[in-house]
Order: structure tokens, then sequence, then C-alpha cells
């Protein structure tokens, strides 16, 4: 009796000794599980704010892209503005200088035909006048008149002429008008204005060639006249046109060198500041 009661009771302590690890395995799959869980949806949340930071992130750049190109033009813009208005003021600059030249050339011109029209109204003094006296009250041999060209064919009409063809754009009747002008006139203090008016009405035309041979011209059979310092700015301008970068900044310096306080001067300082650009 007494062994059956041992060994029932052996039994039962191993039954519990048994029961005792497997509950606390149990216990620990149970927590192993709820952490599996809880990971799994801290996952989730970290999946859902970086899909919704992409999201984001998309619209910033795509928001950075029509920004930088809204700059980009109104950039684009601003520099053609730029650009057309730095060409109208050369333009108007141009303009002013020719007409400051026009009005000098036609200051002088009418200082030349003063003086022309106070040597035909002087009496020719001949010969028998210095021998005789009381002859010069008889009337002068026909051969003693003043030219014709002095007095019936006025260099300031012949140079407003060949002018006004070319303010009305006629350019290659100027340049006829304008050579005639220096062949009838070769000494008139007006003839380099003419050569370099020549040059200027073969800029206008857009024959670049010509106005660089003409503004030659000019250089070499006036070199004390008051026009060179336009014939050496077009000669620029002109070289400029036929992209000859290092022709025209030699013209422009020589210019700004040779005529510094030149109207021309300040517009070829201009044109080298042009030229430095890349």
């Amino acid at each position: 009796m007494r062994q059956t009661l041992f060994a029932v009771t052996l039994l039962a302590i191993l039954a519990a000794s048994a029961a005792a690890p497997a509950a606390a395995a149990n216990k620990e799959h149970q927590q192993l599980m709820a952490d599996i869980r809880m990971l799994q949806e801290q996952s989730q949340q970290l999946q859902n704010l970086l899909a919704a930071l992409n999201e984001s992130l998309k619209a910033v750049s795509t928001r950075l892209d029509q920004q930088t190109e809204t700059n980009r033009k109104s950039f684009a813009d601003q520099k053609l503005v730029v650009d057309n208005l730095s060409n109208d003021v050369r333009v108007i600059r141009e303009k002013l200088d020719d007409n400051n030249v026009r009005v000098g050339s036609l200051t002088q011109e009418v200082e030349a035909l003063r003086q022309g029209l106070q040597q035909a109204t002087r009496p020719p003094m001949t010969t028998n006048d210095l021998a005789d006296p009381s002859s010069s009250a008889g009337s002068a041999p026909a051969s003693q008149t003043p030219a014709a060209p002095s007095v019936g064919q006025s260099p300031l009409k012949m140079y407003d002429s060949a002018n006004s063809d070319y303010m009305a754009g006629q350019y290659e009747l100027s340049i006829i008008g304008f050579q005639e002008f220096i062949k009838a006139f070769p000494k008139s203090e007006m003839a380099d204005d003419a050569q370099v008016a020549i040059c200027n009405a073969y800029l206008q035309d857009h024959k670049d060639a010509q106005a660089v041979e003409a503004c030659d011209v000019a250089i070499r059979n006036y070199p004390n006249g008051n026009a060179i310092p336009a014939a050496y700015y077009r000669k620029g301008l002109a070289l400029s046109n036929l992209k000859n970068v290092a022709g025209a900044r030699e013209a422009w310096e020589a210019v700004v060198k040779m005529f510094p306080d030149s109207a021309e001067a300040g517009l070829a300082r201009q044109g080298l500041e042009r030229v430095k650009r890349p």
C-alpha cells in the first residue's frame, strides 16, 4: 500500500515538473508573436511615411522645375529687351553723330560760300588798272570774271543735293553726287566730309567692303580733315560687320588715340567694349 501511494505521488510530481516548462515555452512563444506583430505594424507605418515623403519630394521637384523654367524664360526675355535697347541706343547715337557731322559741315560750307561770294563781288584787278588807275572805272575784261563754279554752282547746293539723296535712302545716287562734288571742289573744306559721306552711304547700303575702301580714301587723302575721326569710326563699323574683329579694334583704337576728345572717340570706346565681350 505504501509503495502504491509513493508511486502515485512520484508520478504527480513528474507530471507537474513536465507541465511547468511547457507552459513557460508557450508564454514565451506568445510574447515573440506579439513582438513580431508590433514590428510588422511599425514597418508598415514606416513604409507609409516613406511613400508620403516620396510624393512630397516629387511635388517639390516639380515645383522647382517649373520655377527654374519660369526664371530661365524671364532671364531670356530680359536679355532680349536689353539687347534691343542697346541696339536702339547705338542707332540713335550713330544718327546723332551723323547729324553733328552734317551741322558742322553745313557751317563750314556756309563760311566757304560767304568767302566765295565776297571774292565774286570784288572787282578784278588787271595790269592796265595797275598802270592807269583812271581806267578802273571801265568794264572789266570778260577773261577776268570769276570761274563759273564759284558763283553759278554753289558747293553747298551740290553737297545738299547729294545729302538729300542720302537722307531719302538713295544711297547709290548720293554716292555719285558726293563724288561729283569732290571732282568739282577738290580743295573745298567739305571734300573730306563728302568722302566720309560716301563711306557712310556704303555702310548704310550694307556694302561694307566698299565702305572700308571709301574710309581709307578719306584717311589717305585728307589726313588733317575734320571728318577723319568719323572715317576711322565708320571703318571700324564696316570691319565689324565683316567679322574682322582685329581690324575693327585697330580702327577704333586709332580714334581713341588720335582724337580722344571727339564724339567718335566715345562711340569707339563703346565699340571696343563690345568686341571685348565673349
